[in-house]
């Protein structure tokens, strides 16, 4: 990202900047790839080292299921409408391998009454239905249907959703640092003439909002595949100041500008976000191809390197039959996957598509887990034969 700062901070890094009562404020470098990479500068009223407490680790279980072999695969996940307790709990993952995991979220209890720092992982999360405000040591950003909110590993965080309508979400945890295209970026980082979104569409925290109370305070930490409570006199919140270019944001899809052409754009014009061994694409609403005899359907396509994941957000996908919104398909690699029988004559002539959709493309094999097994639609392996 770009250098960001709010509240109040030294002139200098590394120096004496003292409190109203003369003590020190606690310093606090985040930084990635040791000292190599992008980080940040945190200013606490509370050293952020000091706990009360620790509880025991709880095992997250996301088991891979080896039996289910190399299928066109159809989750049908649409009518779900409850994934389960709270923020953490709902989080049922369906896919995964050792760079990326995807999930679905739809919490039953809305109010997060901890905090939560994922420490093994960035973390993209779609919005598909819901909005309100992610809170962070960082500050505030107001989140809403269609965003992408991409926080990086470390980050203390807690949502805020509104009561009203559904809330429905979309994690995709990383492995490996969420980043924008690089092929998007100049030598400086600076997003691009071309690039289909800049500097602008991202939203970074606006408000910094400082904790003071003196309580106990939860803050559930996932690392090594456990959740670790932490307890806390204070809240983790207490900044009154930070600097740098590690922080969460907010980037809408519907702020993606489709790169389009005469003939049929290939999948990486999509692209928005990278990660080692993986890709994240938008498909949002554009105008079709304008070669007098251009094919708006997508041809038939043999992924050598990569499994293809498709959530269906809004719309309705031409090259698809039988998926309906909040779906997902799992096209792996080794196997052909195209549109439906009848979709190609159907999209001759068309002019636009409203469709919209986030696909996460990775060239190492994805699994299903098992938790993924009550959604599968058994019958998709065949739907391309009449």
């Amino acid at each position: 990202m770009y250098y960001h700062t709010l509240g109040e901070i030294p002139h200098k890094r590394h120096t004496q900047f003292r409190q109203p009562d003369d003590s020190l404020y606690k310093e606090e470098l985040v930084s990635s790839l040791g000292f190599s990479g992008v980080y940040s500068n945190l200013y606490h009223i509370y050293p952020p080292t000091r706990i009360t407490g620790m509880k025991k680790p709880k095992k997250l279980h996301h088991e891979i299921n080896m039996d289910y072999g190399l299928k066109q695969t159809h989750l049908n996940t649409s009518g779900i409408t409850e994934t389960g307790g709270d923020y953490l709990d709902a989080r049922k993952v369906l896919l995964k391998n050792n760079d990326v995991s995807i999930a679905l979220c739809k919490p039953g209890i809305r109010t997060m009454d901890y905090y939560y720092k994922n420490a093994e992982g960035d973390e993209v999360i779609y919005i598909h239905d819901g909005e309100g405000w992610l809170h962070s040591q960082f500050g505030s950003i107001e989140v809403r249907k269609g965003d992408y909110v991409v926080i990086p590993r470390t980050v203390i965080y807690k949502f805020e959703w509104k009561d009203e309508g559904p809330l429905n979400l979309l994690v995709v945890e990383s492995a490996s640092p969420v980043e924008t295209p690089r092929r998007y970026r100049n030598d400086l980082g600076q997003l691009l003439e071309h690039a289909p979104f800049c500097e602008r569409d991202i939203r970074p925290p606006s408000t910094l909002v400082t904790e003071t109370d003196k309580g106990e305070y939860r803050v559930l930490i996932k690392k090594h595949d456990h959740l670790h409570t932490y307890l806390y006199d204070h809240s983790p919140f207490d900044l009154v100041g930070w600097d740098g270019f590690l922080w969460p944001f907010a980037f809408s899809i519907h702020d993606f500008e489709p790169i389009t052409g005469r003939i049929h754009q290939p999948p990486p014009v999509h692209q928005t976000f990278a990660g080692h061994n993986y890709v994240i694409c938008s498909f949002v609403p554009r105008l079709f191809d304008y070669h007098p005899e251009a094919i708006p359907a997508p041809y038939n396509h043999s992924n050598i390197d990569s499994d293809e994941v498709l959530f269906y957000a809004e719309g309705d996908f031409m090259s698809r039959k039988g998926i309906e919104r909040g779906s997902f398909t799992l096209h792996p690699g080794g196997l052909p996957h195209g549109p439906h029988p009848g979709t190609v004559e159907k999209s001759l002539g068309a002019k636009e598509t409203h469709e919209l959709a986030v696909m996460v493309d990775t060239f190492k094999p994805l699994y299903l887990t098992n938790q993924a097994m009550e959604y599968l639609d058994k019958d998709y392996p065949m739907s391309w034969t009449e």
